[in-house]
């Protein structure tokens, strides 16, 4: 088991969720349902999942919600990029989100590969 509050991965997304709601809260009132909830759903996804998986008792099972959290990561990456096409958010916004998700796409991916 680890503890997951001492994980640098969880950390730094538990951060990166409080920039996307942030961020999504200037998007349009009509999008409170859709792609603003998505968003954040999806950002919530990354810390959780590795809260959760931290508890389980084998690096495998472990490893599994990893896996999940870079499939939420993946598609905020999808969500920012259409948040841009549709001027929600600007270039500058969108380069500096996805700088920082690339960031924990890679710790996560890194750990994870150290659990197997």
């Amino acid at each position: 088991m680890h503890r997951f509050k001492d994980l640098e991965i969880w950390k730094k997304s538990r951060k990166f969720c409080s920039k996307i709601y942030s961020t999504t809260s200037k998007f349009p009132e009509s999008e409170k349902f859709e792609i603003t909830n998505q968003l954040r759903r999806a950002a919530v996804s990354i810390p959780s999942n590795i809260a959760e998986g931290s508890s389980r008792k084998s690096n495998k099972d472990f490893s599994r919600f990893l896996q999940i959290t870079l499939g939420s990561a993946y598609e905020i990456e999808t969500q920012l990029l259409i948040s841009y096409d549709l001027e929600f958010i600007n270039k500058e916004q969108l380069n500096s989100l996805s700088k920082e998700l690339e960031s924990i796409i890679k710790m996560t991916s890194k750990f994870n590969s150290t659990l197997k």
